[in-house]
């Protein structure tokens, strides 16, 4: 949409400059009048031309939406006017892509459109649990206490995500690790002692003829082995984006012997968490079940949350569907009866939230702990398995002359 630069003057006859994105130029006119401002100059403004670069440049994070929120609800509780508050945040913003959403959602509060409705109008960047909470908090007239909450949801989550993504590092940075040591063995160390042993004169043992037909078959198929590995990536992550194999690999993942575990649990820290903050938020128990299944992340908690918003929307209890699933362990499901009988669901599943949170950072630590010794041992034993192998035909021959 392009971008005009105006001037006019307003009904007390002070003039103001400007600019503003619209479809035209009559639109710009359209707009400042509104305002109950004459345009007295519209013109078109070039635009900046922007190299982009697929997977390059800025992008808007967990942290820059919780840094704005927080100063948007400040500003709020602090009496300025929204539209006041999106200008000096739009200012502000170093990322272009950003501070041009910022700048088209004053505009539309400028125009008339409510808040929520004008959050809509980017959903990569604002999700549906972040419009939602909006809507409700302006409905309710508490936009300020919505705003902070949305900010320690995002914060929280962002904790959470972390937390798993350093549960991940070690291990995958070891594995990683030990397939390209063991790639250059094979390509580069492994042929020198295959000379060697071409004039050895006798049997050698089996593990060094494993390494050595294995050293022969990367450094003849490394490329078909590379695509073959590239085309099995590519093909299980279409299989992940059919319902069915969501469904397979969710719940495979949820079946494994250490990381099941820790899966189970920051699912249901982000459950917990999310369907909490809508309902204290004044989000419907129904819509809230809804977008919490929409971002669950695993499509076996999906299905159980929306078993769940079935059964209440028949008038039945949100926990028997839950407990059926399998997913939820017996004690959160008790917990969510408790709330929906005493009518505190709410503040129960804040705290069902906070107690996985603090098994997240235990299991965590316990993963890593017992991971460490485990790598170990599996580079021990694939790289000096491989180093092993090598050496046993000059063991044999070493054995051998000293026989003689």
């Amino acid at each position: 949409m392009p971008v005009f630069a105006y001037s006019g003057r307003t009904r007390t006859g002070q003039t103001i400059n400007g600019e503003m994105e619209a479809p035209n130029r009559e639109a710009v006119v359209a707009q400042l009048r509104r305002q109950q401002v004459m345009a007295t100059a519209v013109t078109p403004k070039a635009r900046d031309i922007e190299l982009k670069i697929p997977g390059f440049g800025a992008k808007i994070g967990d942290r820059d939406l919780a840094v704005v929120t927080r100063q948007l609800a400040t500003m709020i509780d602090a009496g300025l006017p929204l539209v006041q508050c999106l200008d000096i945040l739009a200012q502000q913003q170093e990322k272009k892509i950003f501070q041009k959403a910022l700048h088209d959602i004053r505009m539309a509060v400028e125009g008339g459109a409510t808040f929520s409705a004008s959050l809509k109008r980017h959903p990569k960047i604002f999700s549906t649990l972040y419009t939602n909470m909006v809507e409700a908090g302006e409905a309710g007239g508490i936009l300020d206490t919505i705003l902070n909450r949305l900010a320690a949801y995002i914060e929280k989550a962002m904790a959470l995500k972390k937390r798993i993504k350093t549960a991940m590092f070690y291990p995958s940075t070891i594995v990683a690790v030990a397939v390209v040591v063991v790639i250059f063995l094979l390509i580069y160390v492994i042929p020198t002692f295959e000379q060697l042993f071409e004039g050895f004169g006798a049997t050698l043992p089996l593990p060094t003829v494993i390494v050595l037909e294995a050293s022969r078959i990367v450094r003849a198929y490394i490329l078909v082995l590379l695509a073959g590995l590239v085309a099995g990536v590519v093909g299980l992550r279409f299989y992940y984006r059919t319902p069915g194999g969501k469904m397979a690999i969710d719940r495979l993942m949820l079946r494994l012997p250490v990381f099941g575990p820790l899966i189970r649990k920051v699912a249901v820290a982000k459950f917990t968490r999310t369907l909490g903050t809508l309902v204290s938020s004044g989000v419907s128990i129904l819509e809230g079940l809804d977008i919490t299944a929409r971002t669950a992340g695993n499509k076996v908690v999906e299905e159980a949350v929306l078993k769940a918003r079935t059964t209440i929307a028949q008038g039945k209890t949100i926990a028997e569907p839950l407990q059926a699933s399998g997913v939820f362990p017996v004690m959160v499901v008790q917990m969510i009866a408790v709330g929906e009988q005493t009518g505190a669901l709410d503040r129960m599943l804040n705290k069902i939230a906070d107690f996985y949170d603090e098994e997240v950072d235990v299991a965590v630590a316990g993963l890593t702990s017992l991971l460490e010794p485990l790598l170990v041992i599996f580079l021990g034993v694939i790289i000096g398995g491989v180093v092993i192998a090598m050496y046993l035909p000059i063991f044999k021959l070493i054995s051998v002359v000293g026989n003689k």
